[in-house]
């Protein structure tokens, strides 16, 4: 691989001549242009067509497991500089694990943060983007420092620090694409490792000639990565990269099996647990499961901290092993569709649900909607914090039940409420309590269909009414539920609200309208004598729908 690298010229400001750092594991393509003070970490990509160029503001850093992508340019201006993670200074610093996709600008002074996601042609300038945040395309962020964790919609203008302090969160859904963007560079950079190496590639085009029935993936990662000494003649390279990636990350690794007959139920089985740290451990674990368990589906999964599943994959089917597709949707999810019950039918019964919610539950998985629960203690329930049960990937009716009820025994004493979730719309079709501290709920008539209102909302009357907030709030309140807006509260003392820097008390997380008024009640008597507004977002287009100040001093 032959790099277009220079020393950084002589100028008025720096006869350093400095020339870059790459590291051997990344891969750089020949027609980048990498001049000056650039340290390039360990796994970065940096696709065709790049310009980074550390001759004005100096020096650059990329941090490990980063994509540049085509078209990227990164400069600096000679004066002006951002602190990096090392405690350096730099003109430009960008973190681990971050993509910086097609076309994108990013001109130091400048940080962008670890696992941030900054979309095409997106110019940031003259800012620090704190880590995992989401810039979407064609954005303008200058002149602010962006806090972790903030959402950027495509088009945005972010030029003041008001606007920057009110960008909305990163979604679940958002950060696994982030993940998965990050996935399928560390695949890439992988296969133009291997097309570069006359060793690697040589078998491939052996059998290909031959027309083998062998997968390309099967060549040993060895060979495709030349810096690895893990093999492995049953997993693809793609799935190897997958699960050093998952293991860089600090995720737990895990991996199921089930036969062709349980396969479109999602009946699942764990396999061995694998406690190490060490690929070559790990891929010999997987290895011993696709032994174990060979004629059945074998797939493999990360957890989080909070226990949440990110990039499962199958990596085996009864026909034989298939090429890891670095893929954030459960496998099981494909087959709700054509769910027709295999003994999920009206026989199923519960000792401590109640008839309409095992009718709630049936509806559900019914219309292809994923089902969780979340519980909360008396004392947060007016804040509507809820805290989320272990997550249920199954779409039979019978381990949703038990899933339930398992949850409710965890949670005696406390509420428990069944979510239906909309994969595809990204929101909630329902909220319904199903535990309450005084005991369970009662059936309140029949089961209502989820069309267009939650089942939750439905229930609430209009009726409902506040001590504490006037009619207008309700009905604003009462708006949002029904629109499927994110509802949240602000609060500012009378010195800063001139100056707007309002500050996010909480969320609202219900769908009942009484529940919602409870909570909003709270947050006014939690904040005597300030500034209280209540604030919707529309989660789809990414933008408030109201601001209402609802307490003044």
């Amino acid at each position: 691989m032959v790099v277009r690298s220079t020393a950084a010229p002589p100028t008025p400001w720096s006869r350093s001549l400095a020339e870059p750092n790459i590291d051997k594991t990344a891969f750089v393509h020949s027609s980048c242009n990498l001049i000056g003070d650039v340290n390039i970490g360990a796994n970065v990509i940096i696709a065709p067509g790049t310009s980074i160029r550390a001759d004005e503001g100096t020096p650059f850093c990329v941090s490990e497991n980063t994509n540049i992508q085509d078209g990227v340019v990164i400069h600096g201006l000679e004066q002006g500089r951002v602190i990096g993670d090392d405690g350096q200074k730099y003109s430009v610093w960008i973190g681990k694990s971050a993509s910086i996709t097609h076309m994108a600008l990013i001109h130091g002074p400048a940080y962008v943060g670890d696992s941030c996601f900054i979309g095409f042609r997106s110019t940031v300038f003259n800012a620090r983007v704190g880590a995992g945040c989401i810039i979407m395309m064609h954005a303008l962020i200058q002149d602010v420092e962006i806090p972790p964790g903030k959402y950027v919609a495509s088009g945005s203008i972010i030029t003041t620090q008001q606007q920057a302090d009110r960008l909305p969160d990163v979604q679940v859904q958002d950060q696994e694409f982030a993940h998965h963007v990050v996935g399928i560079n560390q695949a890439l950079r992988a296969g133009y490792h291997c097309a570069a190496d006359s060793k690697c590639i040589a078998p491939i085009r052996d059998e290909l000639n031959l027309a083998a029935d062998k997968s390309y993936t099967s060549i040993e990662i060895e060979e495709l990565e030349r810096s690895s000494d893990v093999a492995s003649y049953s997993l693809g390279a793609e799935t190897v990269d997958q699960l050093r990636y998952l293991l860089e990350q600090g995720f737990k690794i895990g991996t199921e099996h089930v036969d062709q007959r349980r396969f479109r139920t999602g009946s699942w089985q764990s396999c061995q647990a694998i406690e190490t740290r060490s690929l070559s451990e790990a891929v010999s674990a997987i290895e011993s499961c696709l032994r174990d368990h060979s004629g059945e589906y074998v797939r493999l999964f990360g957890i989080d901290n909070n226990r949440r599943r990110v990039l499962e994959t199958i990596v085996q089917r009864p026909d034989g092993v298939v090429a890891g597709t670095s893929s954030f949707k459960a496998p099981a999810a494909a087959s709700v569709g054509s769910y027709n019950g295999n003994g999920n039918g009206n026989a199923v019964g519960s000792g401590k649900l109640s008839a309409e919610t095992l009718d709630q539950i049936r509806q559900l998985l019914a219309s292809g909607y994923k089902i969780g629960t979340e519980h909360v203690d008396e004392r947060r329930f007016r804040t509507g914090s809820w805290n989320s049960c272990e997550p249920i990937q199954s779409t039979s009716t019978q381990a949703v039940i038990s899933a339930l009820e398992e949850c409710i025994e965890s949670h005696k004493g406390d509420y428990v409420r069944l979510i239906g979730i909309d994969t595809k719309a990204k929101r909630r079709v329902l909220e319904a309590i199903i535990q309450r501290p005084n005991g369970m709920v009662a059936s309140s008539g029949s089961t209502k269909s989820f069309t267009s209102t939650n089942a939750a909302t439905a229930t609430a009357t209009a009726t409902v009414t506040s001590t504490r907030l006037s009619a207008e709030t309700v009905d604003q309140l009462r708006q949002l539920l029904s629109s499927g807006a994110k509802i949240a509260v602000e609060h500012v003392d009378q010195r800063r609200f001139r100056t707007g820097t309002w500050t996010v008390a909480g969320q609202i997380q219900t769908t009942s309208e009484r529940e919602a008024i409870a909570a909003l009640e709270g947050y006014v008597s939690e904040y005597p004598g300030e500034y209280v507004r209540l604030v919707g977002t529309d989660p789809k287009a990414k933008r408030r729908v109201l601001e209402a100040i609802i307490q003044r001093p």
